[in-house]
């Protein structure tokens, strides 16, 4: 088989074989730009939410988009969406990962932009939303978004229901100490249905999933339920659902 770099055109008067440090021009080739775009999940009343901001310039300004922004010349992709993350919410250290790239040569009308999207779980109660025109909204009822957000958004909410089928990430959501209940709702949130309680109680503690912190909720009217907490023993790749 060939290689495919051996058919790709070659700049005139510049061939392969006279490249050297000196003689190598990178202004030959098309340099588009590069960006990330972040796509900031929470649990909150009941709902799964993602964090827009409201756009202040053109293109599509005064409309929702993600998160996001061109990468510095001197920064990893990692670094970016991080750095994406902390000024959105002030949170550190929490679940993000890499989810596609997208590249559509028409999907920027400033110039040709490439997206690299990531996902990062977080707990409500632990964010200081850093941006005035940042807001939580529903990812069940998303307004239009920029760019080609929404298709984004709806390509990040599938992923990220096959990450809770087989991973430990849910508990991303959660505080350190939480009730089975708690647990149960968000994966009643995130796949928008209802689990046979005792059947996902069964599954739980079957996977040893959960540890007894031997503490319960005192906050409530009704009997106490106990506290967990995620049991560190077990990986991160769990088939639960």
């Amino acid at each position: 088989m060939s290689d495919p770099s051996e058919s790709r055109e070659t700049p005139p008067e510049h061939t392969t074989d006279e490249e050297t440090p000196e003689t190598y021009d990178p202004a030959q080739f098309d340099r588009p730009s590069v960006t990330v775009d972040t796509i900031i999940f929470t649990v909150e009343n009941d709902d799964l939410k993602i964090l827009l901001v409201e756009r202040d310039s053109w293109p599509y300004e005064g409309e929702w988009a993600l998160p996001g922004g061109f990468i510095d010349m001197d920064e990893s992709l990692d670094t970016a969406a991080e750095r994406v993350l902390e000024e959105k919410t002030g949170v550190t250290d929490v679940y993000l990962e890499q989810l596609y790239t997208f590249g559509e040569p028409d999907r920027d009308p400033r110039t040709r932009v490439i997206t690299v999207s990531y996902f990062a779980l977080v707990n409500s109660g632990e964010v200081a939303l850093g941006d005035d025109q940042a807001t939580w909204h529903s990812a069940y009822d998303l307004p239009d978004l920029a760019f080609d957000h929404t298709g984004i958004a709806e390509y990040a909410i599938k992923r990220l229901r096959w990450k809770l089928e087989y991973t430990t990430a849910a508990f991303s959501f959660l505080p350190e100490t939480f009730t089975l209940t708690d647990l149960q709702n968000v994966y009643e949130t995130v796949f928008d249905q209802t689990f046979d309680k005792r059947n996902f109680r069964k599954k739980i503690h079957d996977l040893d999933l959960v540890e007894d912190t031997g503490e319960k909720k005192t906050d409530v009217s009704h009997r106490p339920p106990k506290l967990y907490r995620a049991n560190k023993e077990v990986g991160e790749i769990v088939e639960i659902l």
